[in-house]
């Protein structure tokens, strides 16, 4: 089964999380078919978490929808900066999702 475009994907992963009331918002867009998806979380206490796509070795099997590891836990936010900052000179075509919430637990698959 084919994943869903990465733009799709985005929209309805920042409109499900404004829904909720959590404030999500685009920080960068990437290839709309195909870019990778990393999720910043703002804890709104001074830390921030990274959640970025999966390393297909990590996976069992074939995943029906996106699956993300988290890159960083509750970190500095400088920390997070630096980390997309390094990426968007490897690969221009990723998606930044930023989203603040109190919680850990942003509703995706993990590894």
């Amino acid at each position: 089964m084919q994943q869903l475009r990465s733009d799709i994907w985005c929209a309805a992963f920042v409109r499900r999380h404004n829904d909720n009331g959590n404030f999500c918002v685009v920080s960068r867009r990437g290839d709309s078919i195909a870019g990778q998806i990393w999720i910043e979380v703002d804890h709104l206490d001074g830390t921030v978490s990274l959640f970025t796509p999966a390393p297909g070795a990590l996976l069992d099997e074939q995943p029906v929808d996106r699956v993300f590891q988290k890159r960083f836990d509750r970190v500095d936010p400088l920390t997070v900066v630096e980390r997309i900052a390094q990426e968007s000179k490897f690969d221009p075509d990723f998606w930044v999702l930023s989203l603040d919430m109190r919680g850990d637990d942003p509703g995706i698959d993990l590894v």
